[in-house]
């Protein structure tokens, strides 16, 4: 049997401003495409069918994978079944992904089924991975002795550089790389803002930005390999 991945998406529809937000586009299609085939995919979410795409993301993601991943009848199907992380198994799974937006920043690091549901693929050694605000749902995740997921750890995730560039700040509740850093993460970032980075540290994966969700998706692949 082909090895099975979890993608997860937030379903938060509204920033702390209350302007649109949801999942981003391109960090779901990029490492879709590249991974699917080669394994099953199956898409959850907090509250499960249709988590909400950013519509930002799609005006900015132009790019061949993202038109078609919107396009897709298969995604099309994957995301209008997308299951409730309550009714998640980890245990039919070989690996999670946490695609990023803001969205993800709102709910998911509060979600006590999200928190259930990361902490058993973290602390069964299973890849765990997220791109950008992504690793926002790691926050509440410990190992057994209650050890925060990135304490110690080498990781990335949107830095506050890149989210004050892109006006961020005022749309979630936390930084990411501050609650990375408080957390006892050892956070790298790319040379340049928006510039490629992926960071592997045992079963942990993370990518810095949506330029960085393709290189978590090989990753994922070389890590299942």
């Amino acid at each position: 049997m082909p090895s099975r991945i979890l993608f997860v998406f937030t379903s938060a529809q509204k920033s702390l401003t209350g302007s649109p937000t949801g999942w981003w586009l391109s960090e779901a299609s990029h490492p879709y495409y590249l991974l699917q085939g080669k394994f099953e995919i199956d898409f959850a979410s907090p509250k499960g069918p249709n988590p909400p795409v950013d519509e930002g993301s799609v005006k900015a993601s132009t790019d061949d994978e993202s038109v078609r991943f919107l396009q897709d009848p298969i995604v099309k199907e994957k995301l209008e079944n997308a299951k409730r992380l309550a009714d998640v198994d980890p245990k039919e799974y070989d690996a999670v992904f946490y695609v990023g937006g803001h969205g993800p920043m709102l709910d998911l690091p509060t979600d006590p089924d999200n928190i259930k549901l990361a902490n058993a693929f973290f602390q069964s050694g299973k890849i765990t991975s997220a791109v950008c605000h992504g690793p926002g749902a790691l926050v509440g995740v410990t190992d057994a002795s209650g050890k925060s997921i990135f304490a110690g750890r080498n990781v990335t995730g949107l830095s506050n550089v890149e989210e004050e560039l892109i006006g961020g700040v005022k749309l979630i509740p936390f930084l990411l790389e501050d609650r990375i850093r408080e957390l006892g993460g050892k956070y790298t970032t790319a040379a340049e803002p928006f510039g490629s980075r992926v960071v592997v540290d045992q079963n942990v994966i993370t990518g810095q930005n949506p330029g960085s969700a393709l290189g978590v998706g090989e990753a994922i692949l070389k890590a299942l390999s």
